[in-house]
């Protein structure tokens, strides 16, 4: 697919992209082989191909499902700006 100089231009702009004109026939020249390359995948028989999310099959690890006591509260709270007591203060929001 042959692009023009005025086609990548808008391209770039909507792409908020800075290509100078100097460069819009060799940017269109690579965008050019770039949607050739994407009409030859549209050759290829997907039919009964499930769709991928990775190239390699994975599987969530779970970890057990048991209740903690939730920690120790001064290492959970040693960064927070303020608190009080075992608790985080927090701005009001809500009037």
């Amino acid at each position: 697919m042959s692009l023009d100089k005025a086609t990548v231009a808008r391209i770039a702009r909507l792409a908020r992209l800075e290509v100078p004109d100097d460069q819009l026939e060799t940017v269109a020249g690579e965008l050019g082989h770039i949607l050739a390359f994407v009409e030859q995948l549209n050759e290829v028989n997907t039919q009964g191909v499930a769709p991928m999310t990775a190239v390699v099959e994975m599987g969530l690890r779970l970890r057990a499902d048991k209740v903690t006591e939730g920690g120790d509260p001064e290492k959970v709270l040693a960064n927070a700006p303020e608190r009080a007591g075992d608790y985080f203060v927090v701005p009001k929001v809500v009037e």
